[in-house]
């Protein structure tokens, strides 16, 4: 046996279908411009989507560090050890600490002095204090 269960929804249709309908006897039904409504839709979006990324934004100022406190501590580099495992170097000053990091645990591995990363020993502007442009110049008179 199928029971019928009235919702706040369907109460809500049924009464104004029947307000239409006691109305619509006396005048004509209303016309709806579908481009308007489609426009209106479009312009809700789009406050919408510019709400979502305005306060993204703001909360990215908000949470970033500031000051003093924005360069002492930096991820150097970090790598997946296992399913929830990582093992991460953290510079602090000027040592840069091994961390194994796991749910609700992390592990100092090791403290080691601060070294040149990859990126920086390969830099030419590291090396001879040139600009891009030069090193640009140099690279296409080679070949």
């Amino acid at each position: 046996m199928v029971r019928f269960i009235p919702t706040p929804l369907l109460l809500f249709a049924m009464a104004d279908a029947s307000a239409q309908a006691a109305q619509g006897a006396s005048s004509a039904a209303p016309t709806t411009e579908l481009g308007g409504s489609l426009w209106q839709l479009f312009f809700g979006l789009a406050i919408v989507l510019a709400l979502l990324v305005g306060s993204l934004w703001i909360l990215k100022k908000l949470v970033a560090p500031r000051g003093e406190n924005a360069g002492l501590l930096r991820v150097v580099a970090g790598t997946a050890v296992g399913a929830r495992e990582r093992v991460v170097i953290v510079e602090v000053g000027s040592t840069w600490l091994v961390l194994g990091v796991a749910p609700g645990r992390v592990s100092a591995l090791a403290e080691v002095p601060r070294q040149p990363t990859p990126a920086q020993a390969a830099s030419p502007t590291s090396v001879s204090g040139e600009g891009f442009p030069d090193w640009l110049r140099k690279l296409t008179q080679k070949r």
